[in-house]
């Protein structure tokens, strides 16, 4: 069982409160899913993230197929990090952790995904011919989404 890994770190120039108030709250994920992968929140986006939340989403991630999607807030650090795992979805395994690490220019995120492809070496296939570019496209779109939106928030003294 072969697994990737995908990590990113963006700097976002805000305060620590102001960017995990933002990612702390589940529905704030569509601001920053691209508009192509028809993503909707069923159930479980209530209030902010706790451990233990269970999250159920409809996502379309390739050729416009909707798939379920179920994760669960497996940790939280307040101010500091959580982590989601996939209960059921397109992966054997889905395990994304956000880390937030303020800094004299604001906050540095970190995502680290670590993620296994089911159906082995068919898996194995996609994930070189499809998967591994539609999720670096992914991550691209929600960094320059974040970009935006925390431009956008910058006060001026």
């Amino acid at each position: 069982m072969r697994s990737y890994t995908l990590h990113r770190q963006q700097q976002i120039p805000a305060d620590i409160n102001t960017v995990w108030d933002f990612f702390a709250t589940a529905d704030n994920l569509q601001l920053i899913t691209p508009q192509d992968m028809n993503f909707r929140i069923l159930a479980g986006a209530d209030g902010p993230i706790r451990k233990g939340q269970i999250i159920k989403y409809k996502v379309a991630p390739l050729f416009n197929m909707p798939l379920s999607w179920t994760t669960e807030i497996t940790k939280v650090e307040y101010l500091s990090c959580f982590v989601d795992e996939q209960l059921h979805g397109p992966y054997k395994l889905w395990r994304h952790r956000h880390d937030f690490r303020p800094n004299a220019l604001g906050v540095l995120m970190t995502d680290t995904v670590t993620y296994v492809m089911p159906f082995g070496i068919l898996g194995s296939l996609a994930h070189a011919t499809l998967v591994k570019r539609r999720l670096h496209n992914i991550f691209d779109y929600r960094y320059r989404q974040i970009e935006k939106i925390f431009s956008a928030k910058k006060q001026v003294p």
